[in-house]
């Protein structure tokens, strides 16, 4: 099996004040570097990060991984655009491909394996983590799923995808708060150091 990995980190961070999440630090360690650096940890053979707003800052902490970075042009036209881009970028010989957010503090290798092993053991195309009725992150898709989202227009991407094949999405039942912490705004941060007890800073450049 080969296993390669979309990591989207092109938005404006618009709800944060403009600022990119993914640079945000924890225990010294900016978010984008971290998330990349599970995934590559869990076994994944191919990373792909998708770049646009703030590109340069966040190109810098991946120095070092192996990655595969892609650029966005126009980020602003949403999601499926970068997920599109970066599914565009994987080999073609993809078994699994692993669709993560770089603004997911806590999710941990072991956490990304747990699906993994969860999806191989399963019949489905799509497998997403649902925490307490609530959908989570990352999505794994198969390289079918993947095959048909480029098949469609510029608009479909893993929601559509998912929307319209629910008979070949599995909700893997989880009690995991990782998969549903994710940081959006301001009083995101402050609250996770208030109910994980651990800090995340913002690199000295980003400081208001």
């Amino acid at each position: 099996m080969t296993t390669a990995a979309v990591l989207l980190a092109a938005g404006s961070g618009s709800r944060m004040g403009h600022k990119p999440k993914s640079l945000l630090e924890l225990n010294g360690e900016p978010l984008i570097r971290r998330s990349a650096r599970q995934l590559l940890d869990a076994g994944v053979t191919q990373l792909v990060v998708v770049l646009g707003h703030y590109a340069a800052d966040i190109e810098a902490p991946l120095q070092g991984l192996p990655v595969h970075k892609v650029f966005n042009p126009d980020p602003d036209q949403g999601l499926v655009s970068s997920q599109r881009l970066g599914l565009q970028a994987l080999s073609d010989n993809t078994d699994t491909v692993v669709m993560s957010l770089a603004d997911q503090p806590l999710v941990t290798t072991q956490d990304i394996e747990t699906l993994l092993h969860a999806f191989a053991a399963s019949t489905t195309d799509m497998l997403f983590p649902f925490v307490n009725g609530q959908p989570g992150n990352p999505v794994l898709l198969s390289a079918r799923a993947r095959l048909d989202i480029l098949a469609g227009d510029s608009n479909f991407g893993c929601k559509e995808w998912r929307q319209s094949h629910a008979a070949q999405v599995h909700k893997c039942p989880s009690d995991n708060l990782h998969f549903v912490t994710d940081l959006d705004r301001p009083e995101d941060v402050t609250g996770f150091e208030k109910t994980h007890g651990m800090k995340l800073q913002w690199p000295a450049n980003w400081t208001d």
